[in-house]
């Protein structure tokens, strides 16, 4: 009788052991597979990459302004900012004089980037010429850059 139950224990024991170490393989398996592109780190080569690059430094330096409270639109001037492929600002940007030195290199900065981002990445623009403001106003507050389009309404 004694021997019957011998047999059975290391049958059991094995079979046990046996699923464990398959169970185990089957999870570490799926290392091998393609990442989700959505899941991977950004590459620091990618156009996405570096267009995120740009955009942060964008907004830090229109933040940079944007807390600036106007009261007098003569201490107030504006820069190109941004470069167009086929050439031109993107847009203007209005900046208090009394930063002008330090806010102009950080835009010269910005614009040399956004050169060197159009031509790594052959980017195609629209090409309209971006008209600067004819002149600036403090409306409650906050600078804003007049144009053309605002006086003719």
């Amino acid at each position: 009788m004694m021997k019957k139950f011998f047999i059975p224990i290391p049958l059991v024991v094995l079979c046990t052991l046996f699923s464990l170490i398959s169970c185990n393989t089957s999870k570490n398996a799926n290392n091998n597979l393609p990442v989700d592109i959505a899941d991977r780190p950004a590459d620091e080569d990618s156009q996405k990459y570096d267009q995120a690059q740009l955009d942060k430094l964008k907004a830090s330096i229109e933040s940079e302004v944007s807390g600036e409270k106007c009261t007098d639109a003569s201490e107030w001037k504006f820069a190109p900012m941004g470069v167009k492929a086929c050439g031109g600002p993107q847009q203007y940007i209005a900046y208090p004089k009394k930063i002008e030195t330090a806010f102009l290199q950080r835009i010269t900065d910005y614009n040399d980037k956004v050169r060197v981002f159009n031509e790594k990445y052959n980017i195609v623009s629209d090409c309209m010429m971006v008209m600067p403001p004819v002149a600036l106003k403090c409306i409650k507050g906050k600078i804003r850059l007049i144009t053309n389009d605002d006086t003719e309404k």
